[in-house]
């Protein structure tokens, strides 16, 4: 069973999120802190925790702070932000990823939101993920049971636990600078076996999830001002935290970096990044000429920005060829996206090795179809799209 402390100065939302941890068998939850201070107390006099779920505004010593000393203390807990979707708010969190927090969830405005199974599921779901425990040993299914035998339980009751020894995915690739997978481009003949010359039109097209935020630190300052094409990001965050995430990485770059906006006319040498709780698309007014649309409308897969989506718009486009990136991330989003691509434009595939992703979840379903042309460490990716890519 892996034991978790809960950091969050009010009491009413310790007892909600502590409620939900306990209804998993393989989670527990049994001491908790009202803030950063509290924490670290806790942590010193040799408190064991396999995850820490972490609010980021609290008196004396805040989740940045307490996120700081954690780091000067050479601690390696994984660490779960529950964060308010506030616009004044994203700005932490990102700084909260930077300092190495696993990944973070909404905190819910009501209580009645907070008790529903949506929360709950979120929550259990990445907590597995940051322990690293195998979400095929216990379904998306089983985890809604439990949520809801607990809603339906008094205020109060804690379930019964069956303590179950937490198993660890294997890595399944080692950390080699660079290679081709197996299925790669000696089998798919849509896909580009050298460069494409200077004069084609060339998009690079990126998708992560959890690790993300921070990975792209890795990726997006390295890569030249004048490359010789725009690049479009697909990363999994809600409204509100993907135009912090661009400010941020356009400090930190030389390559222009903003957050799409409607109407956008792709530039070479600029980022775009999908905007959070929208889906992004690329329309081709001619030629020569491509439009980003960012529209509100439903979720795929739960995904709002979702890269299925991206690449698939991207099909209806005569670039000649378009360099597919898929980074760190939860589940299998981009996967069907470039199968589909691949059948109408040519493609270039690099894939994140498992040694450096954050979760090795969505560069692993697009490695298992063969259809991975690169397999680079994080380092390595903003060399690999550039060489690939080229410069104006």
């Amino acid at each position: 069973m892996k034991n978790i402390l809960v950091v969050d100065d009010s009491a009413l939302m310790r007892r909600t999120i502590s409620d939900i941890i306990n209804s998993d068998e393989e989670l527990h939850n049994d001491k908790y802190a009202v803030n950063g201070e509290d924490a670290l107390r806790i942590l010193e006099a040799g408190g064991k925790f396999d995850a820490i779920v972490l609010d980021i505004n609290m008196p004396k010593m805040n989740g940045i702070e307490f996120l700081r000393e954690l780091n000067k203390r050479g601690r390696k807990e994984r660490v779960v932000i529950v964060s308010t979707i506030a616009r004044e708010g994203a700005k932490e969190t990102i700084q909260a990823l930077e300092l190495g927090a696993f990944d973070f969830i909404t905190k819910p405005d009501s209580l009645s939101e907070a008790k529903g199974p949506s929360f709950g599921q979120r929550l259990v779901e990445m907590l597995y993920a940051a322990i690293g425990l195998r979400t095929s040993e216990t379904s998306n299914e089983d985890v809604k049971k439990r949520l809801r035998a607990h809603i339906a339980k008094p205020a109060g009751t804690v379930p019964e636990h069956t303590a179950a020894a937490g198993t660890f995915p294997k890595k399944t690739m080692d950390s080699s600078a660079m290679r081709v997978a197996p299925g790669g481009i000696s089998d798919r003949t849509n896909h580009s076996k050298v460069p494409a010359g200077k004069a084609a039109k060339k998009l690079v097209a990126l998708a992560c999830s959890t690790g993300g935020p921070k990975a792209l630190q890795y990726v997006i300052p390295f890569l030249p001002k004048n490359l010789d094409a725009p690049v479009l990001i697909v990363q999994h965050m809600p409204e509100g935290f993907t135009a912090s995430l661009s400010k941020r990485l356009d400090e930190l770059s030389k390559i222009t970096v903003k957050e799409a906006a409607d109407g956008d006319i792709l530039q070479k040498g600029t980022v775009y990044i999908a905007k959070g709780g929208s889906q992004m698309r690329l329309a081709e007014k001619n030629t020569n000429e491509h439009v980003v649309t960012v529209r509100k409308e439903a979720a795929r897969n739960g995904l709002k920005p979702c890269a299925d989506i991206m690449y698939e718009s991207l099909m209806e486009t005569s670039f000649d060829e378009i360099t597919c990136v898929v980074m760190t991330g939860m589940g299998a989003d981009g996967t069907q996206g470039i199968l589909q691509l691949e059948k109408t434009n040519k493609v270039y595939v690099i894939g994140q090795d498992a040694e450096s992703c954050t979760v090795y979840g969505m560069p692993k379903a697009l490695a298992d179809t063969g259809a991975v042309d690169e397999v680079v460490t994080l380092k390595g990716i903003a060399d690999a799209i550039t060489k690939h890519v080229g410069v104006l």
